[in-house]
């Protein structure tokens, strides 16, 4: 059996935690998630593990 584990998902529920404990950090978050899924799609994510 494998189980395979994306990352976009544990991110989005580690990020969803984080802005309910601390507000504040809520543009901070979605601005380093934005920049992350540019740079996946600008480069592709099969290059960036390789």
């Amino acid at each position: 059996m494998n189980i395979t584990l994306s990352l976009v998902p544990v991110v989005s529920i580690f990020a969803g935690i984080l802005i309910l404990v601390i507000p504040r950090l809520l543009s901070t978050i979605v601005a380093v998630y934005l920049i992350v899924v540019g740079l996946v799609g600008l480069f592709g994510s099969g290059s960036l593990f390789r």
